[in-house]
């Protein structure tokens, strides 16, 4: 904690007025005026600003971006009413999208907390009447809505005055020992979220499941399978309203990893069962890929006519708005599927299969009883040497398919070792291994996205001809064409060199040692 600043709160049943007469009978206070404070508060879906130890807020007809141990503000500018949603790139340059931009990116910032506080600053004076340690009381309460508010425990805030450091440590233990004030262990953000029943930090995407290697497999995926189920059912309502693009970007990387373990952990499932949910779960994937590309194409438009000659940048307009209406056709197709009866009866199911699971008959699940860590291993060398074997037959000559195909198994096999790998085995062995494999991914990633990135304006030159200032685009494209193919170009030439270090003698020791035994 800041040694300069804490926050200390008053103990349950003791008012704000009981704690400033004890004070006044202690020390000498100089009492300045009070105010009222009302601080709307940001944050993005996934608590990116929380983990990044800032918090967003609009007060005072301004925005700011404010540290949230010390309260001081690191960026800002005006804003006469308090925004809907918030995204970094639409901000006007400077400090504050400059500060916010790397650390939500694409994310909008919501409404998360409306706090009004009702504060009384005090000085605390020494012998000469000089102020040696400044207090703030502050009586926080959740703006919940225009009639309801929840009041929050109050708490004194304690600041240093520079060169009085006794000072401040003989207020602070006044405090703590005399009045039986505690160290407040939470902001008064994460009290108000918490106050409404919500969880600080937001809805994380991420799986985070302990296991044991002796744990029977069918135990370990449902443990595994029913957070990435929670993930797709957090991040459904943000994909159908179109807040930000990766509500829909988490939800199917949920699906995707499910459909990777029920593909390679297949022997711990009924066979009924299983072949009904992998289509099932096959065909949320389809309904959501084509708005998820064109989401890519638009997020990535600036990057991607960055490769033309800066006077040829604007001619690409008519493009990118045939991507937007397409964008927005997409969409309107994929809400129709996620919201048809056919998702609907899949998502109550397949949580609730997933829950049903470890007690069904072992007949027909030969898997089941297996050590996860038996299984798990087995099945993450497996994929590694198929990949091996595939990128070994890759040559100059290989089509394009060869490197997608290899492509899809190294995602299967990261889902694998992120979800079953990491969780089983020390991380400083598996984290270079997956490493490597994210660096050969990187390379088969650039290669495809320009690939198909290729093929779509190819396909969209009829469309984009007819617009008004056609002519000009079609002649950008063909030279954002020639750049991209360029750059996929490249990507294969570094393909070898990649390939070369994920398959190596030492890397193919190490998965044989840390998953074969």
């Amino acid at each position: 904690m800041n040694t300069t600043r804490t926050e200390l709160l008053l103990p349950r049943r003791m008012t704000t007025t009981a704690v400033l007469d004890a004070l006044s009978s202690r020390l000498s206070l100089d009492e300045g005026t009070g105010t009222q404070r009302d601080r709307r508060y940001y944050d993005t879906f996934d608590g990116l600003l929380r983990a990044a130890g800032v918090a967003f807020v609009h007060e005072s007809g301004r925005l700011a971006l404010v540290s949230i141990d010390d309260g001081v503000e690191r960026a800002g500018l005006p804003a006469p009413e308090p925004p809907e949603r918030v995204f970094a790139a639409e901000l006007e340059p400077g400090p504050l999208r400059d500060a916010l931009l790397p650390i939500i990116e694409v994310r909008a910032l919501l409404p998360l907390m409306h706090i009004h506080s009702a504060q009384r600053g005090f000085g605390v004076l020494d012998a000469d009447a000089k102020t040696v340690v400044r207090l703030a009381l502050d009586a926080p309460e959740v703006v919940a809505s225009p009639n309801r508010r929840l009041a929050l425990a109050p708490r004194i805030r304690i600041e240093a005055v520079r060169g009085y450091g006794k000072a401040l440590t003989r207020v602070r233990k006044t405090l703590i020992d005399d009045l039986g004030l505690t160290a407040a262990d939470r902001s008064v953000l994460d009290e108000a979220v918490i106050a409404t029943g919500a969880t600080p930090g937001g809805v994380s995407s991420k799986v985070d499941i302990a296991l044991a290697r002796d744990q029977r497999s069918d135990v370990a995926v449902a443990s595994v399978l029913r957070p990435l189920a929670a993930i797709m059912e957090s991040n459904l309502p943000g994909t159908i309203a179109d807040i930000d693009s990766e509500f829909l970007h988490d939800y199917r990387v949920a699906v995707r990893r499910s459909r990777a373990v029920m593909r390679e952990l297949k022997g711990v499932f009924p066979a009924e069962q299983l072949a009904h949910f992998r289509v099932e779960l096959r065909w949320l994937q389809q309904v959501t890929g084509p708005s998820r590309d064109l989401d890519v194409y638009v997020l990535d438009f600036d990057e991607l006519r960055s490769g033309l000659p800066e006077p040829s940048r604007s001619d690409l307009e008519p493009l990118l708005r045939v991507l937007r209406d397409r964008r927005t056709i997409a969409h309107r197709e994929m809400v129709r599927a996620l919201r048809s009866d056919r998702a609907g009866g899949l998502r109550s199911q397949w949580p609730a299969f997933l829950n049903e699971l470890v007690t069904m008959a072992p007949e027909g699940r030969p898997a089941a009883a297996r050590p996860i860590g038996e299984l798990a291993g087995e099945r993450i060398t497996k994929v590694y040497r198929r990949m091996v074997k595939t990128g070994r037959a890759i040559d100059d000559s290989s089509p394009p398919e060869a490197l997608h195909e290899l492509r899809k198994q190294g995602k299967e096999l990261r889902y694998l070792l992120e979800l079953f790998g990491l969780p089983l085995h020390p991380g400083e062995v598996v984290k270079p291994f997956v490493r490597a494999l994210k660096s050969l991914q990187d390379t088969l990633g650039a290669h495809q996205d320009r690939e198909v990135q290729i093929a779509t304006l190819r396909s969209l030159r009829d469309e984009v001809s007819t617009l008004r200032g056609g002519a000009g685009a079609l002649m950008a494209m063909g030279v954002l064409i020639e750049h991209l193919g360029g750059d996929e170009r490249a990507a294969r030439a570094e393909f070898a060199q990649r390939f070369a270090s994920f398959a190596s003698r030492s890397q193919r020791a190490l998965v044989r040692e840390t998953f074969s035994s």
